[in-house]
């Protein structure tokens, strides 16, 4: 049987894509007040400029690429059951070719109506406007977790991390919860990875490689074929 690998990745998985970061020097926060475009009050306060933000960055993400790194862990589904757990709204991994990713945060490309959240529609083009409604009439909204809102996915993520034979961390400087507390949910046995080029704090027996996205990858693989292939 297959070994397990999962893999939790964050903003620094994307970063080599284009994809700006939130907290990285020129990143996303530097330009907005993220309470101001990222939580439900702004949505009611400012449905505009919430509309806007999100446009900007669906925008780039179409004209994005997967770099070495998503497309490095896509092809280690030849010889593990690879099980990606995003941090990240992008479908960079998607477009690799990992076969299995759950988005924490929820995916850009998506909408959702603001009357029935089952109602979740997929985006050919890069913008949303005031006006789009769903079926039953209704103002469509980014199908993004905002600050202050519920992590559906996390329950599902906590189940995923109990079965890991091998866990990476990739691109996430482990400070955003609930997702930075998945790590703890990996058995005491587990060999543990973390790829980033910035230190990161953790507890945990981790083995680090201070690389970016694709370096480390490089790294990470070659660690894993020694060991189990």
């Amino acid at each position: 049987m297959r070994k397990k690998l999962v893999v939790l990745s964050g903003a620094g998985m994307s970063a080599e894509s284009g994809i700006k970061t939130f907290r990285d020097m020129g990143g996303l926060w530097e330009e907005y007040n993220v309470m101001e475009v990222a939580s439900p009050e702004a949505w009611q306060n400012n449905p505009e400029l919430v509309l806007r933000f999100y446009n900007e960055r669906r925008k780039k993400l179409f004209e994005a690429k997967p770099n070495e790194g998503h497309l490095k862990i896509a092809q280690l589904e030849e010889y593990f059951d690879v099980q990606i757990i995003t941090q990240n709204v992008d479908d960079l991994h998607e477009r690799a070719g990992s076969s299995n990713v759950l988005h924490l945060h929820g995916e850009l490309k998506k909408v959702r109506s603001t009357y029935d959240s089952n109602l979740i529609y997929t985006m050919n083009t890069w913008e949303l406007k005031l006006g789009d409604v769903c079926e039953k009439g209704f103002q469509l909204r980014p199908h993004i977790v905002w600050f202050g809102e519920d992590v559906p996915a996390i329950n599902q993520a906590i189940k995923i991390c109990r079965k890991a034979d091998v866990f990476l961390v990739v691109g996430t400087s482990l400070n955003v919860y609930p997702a930075a507390g998945l790590i703890d949910f990996v058995s005491d046995k587990v060999p543990l990875f973390l790829i980033d080029p910035n230190d990161v704090k953790t507890n945990n027996d981790v083995t680090f490689i201070k690389e970016k996205a694709s370096v480390g990858m490089r790294e990470f693989k070659d660690i894993l074929f020694k060991k189990y292939i």
